[in-house]
């Protein structure tokens, strides 16, 4: 992997330089109070960032909720027109399904935009992360000096290639500018050394001139590196070789935890996220590919956490817990939450847009109700589904309430545009 001390990837980038703001306000706010430890610096910053994300999060869920509910409606449509490839009922089942999103006052493509938008808030803060020089002014300065003495050795960027190689630091490669590292990628050479790999670095004959400062150097960062006694920038992996050759037993396991508490924490997480239920054949695939993530992902973060910095295996345990503290109280919302209030809150928030853009009221209402009643009505009362129908029921029952709305008002204007087109299609 390359570090190149700063994200130059569209959008990400931005995002990432922003964020940095946020993680470099953290520290010297923590520095403040005579506290330089990175490993807090990252667990406040994934609070932070994912509190300000909550809002985002409580959207999508609320469409997944409305989602339960419409599932039993558009099952229907597509097992009525399961056998029909023709042009014209692909085109009416479109219509059909179209109407029930229309009745519950949500968008297909709900859940997607809330998900567009986190992405690259995430891989955003994934840089900061794995990138701390370059957003952290504090830790960058404390290698300049040390890195301008390096440089101003001959062959310096053949000496770091070499090192690099021989300890196998497979995640750092060096920027070349003109055939020389710039001075970034070897802040971000020297911010990978772990302790062991600073002492090496000092004994090198081609830096013995400044060996002192290497030293104090290491000193430094290694105190902001520090983190209940483990190094962020080292591996856990690195820790369990050094127990069978007579390091500290009490690190190495310590190192293992990481790995362990990434994967339990990101177990945690799924487990509290709401599961659709399992209805119709093309639900039950999906359902059972998301149950396979969801048990392979925290596996796979677990392995990971072995062989990157116990940096990064910090904010996947941190970030994780946030996740299902956020997820308890987003669930406790919701489940106060009635289904026909979400609806009508759905409503009121589309007639604003459309009002804002200077578009007529929804003419819809009626002939989305007609089309999901007729549905609805012909759902076997018997089935895991009969609920839905109870649902549907009430949800028609608050459409029929918006018939004696108050007059002047957005949904009696709505009554009157609906009944001028059924008198006009009965012309």
């Amino acid at each position: 992997m390359i570090l190149l001390t700063k994200s130059s990837i569209p959008i990400i980038g931005q995002l990432a330089s922003i964020m940095g703001w946020i993680m470099d306000g953290i520290y010297r706010v923590l520095d403040l109070v005579g506290i330089q430890n990175l490993g807090l610096c990252i667990i406040i910053f994934s609070i932070i960032i994912y509190l300000l994300m909550t809002p985002l999060q409580v959207k999508q869920q609320k469409f997944s909720k409305l989602s339960s509910v419409m599932q039993p409606e558009l099952q229907k449509i597509q097992k009525k027109y399961k056998d029909k490839k023709d042009q014209a009922s692909m085109q009416k089942m479109q219509e059909e399904t179209q109407l029930v999103y229309q009745k519950y006052g949500v968008s297909p493509t709900g859940s997607c935009v809330q998900l567009l938008i986190q992405f690259p808030v995430l891989m955003a803060l994934w840089q900061v992360i794995y990138k701390i020089p370059g957003y952290v002014g504090s830790v960058k300065t404390v290698f300049t000096g040390l890195v301008d003495q390096i440089i101003g050795v001959g062959g310096y960027t053949d000496l770091i290639q070499n090192f690099i190689t021989d300890n196998k630091m497979t995640r750092v490669q060096l920027a070349l500018d003109n055939g020389k590292a710039t001075s970034d990628s070897v802040i971000d050479f020297l911010y990978a050394l772990s302790p062991s790999q600073w002492k090496d670095l000092a004994s090198m004959n081609q830096f013995s001139g400044f060996s002192d400062t290497i030293n104090t150097t290491a000193a430094e960062i290694s105190k902001m590196q520090n983190f209940f006694g483990l190094n962020i920038a080292d591996q856990p992996l690195n820790y369990i070789k050094a127990a069978f050759e007579g390091a500290s037993i009490a690190l190495a396991i310590a190192a293992i935890m990481i790995p362990v508490l990434s994967w339990a924490t990101q177990v945690i997480s799924y487990k509290l996220m709401p599961q659709a239920a399992a209805s119709g054949d093309s639900n039950d695939t999906m359902q059972a590919s998301m149950k396979t993530m969801n048990t392979v992902m925290p596996l796979m973060s677990a392995v990971f956490c072995f062989t990157f910095p116990v940096g990064l295996g910090i904010y996947w345990i941190a970030s994780a817990v946030v996740r299902s503290i956020q997820q308890l109280v987003i669930n406790r919302l919701l489940d106060k939450m009635d289904i026909n209030d979400l609806i009508n809150e759905n409503m009121k928030k589309l007639e604003k847009k459309r009002t804002k853009e200077g578009l007529p009221p929804q003419k819809i209402t009626n002939q989305a109700n007609q089309s999901t009643k007729n549905i609805n009505t012909k759902i076997d009362k018997g089935s895991s589904n009969a609920n839905a129908e109870e649902r549907a029921r009430k949800v028609e029952e608050s459409y029929q309430k918006a018939r004696n709305a108050k007059a002047g008002s957005i949904t009696a204007k709505a009554n009157m545009v609906r009944d001028f087109d059924e008198r006009n299609k009965k012309k």
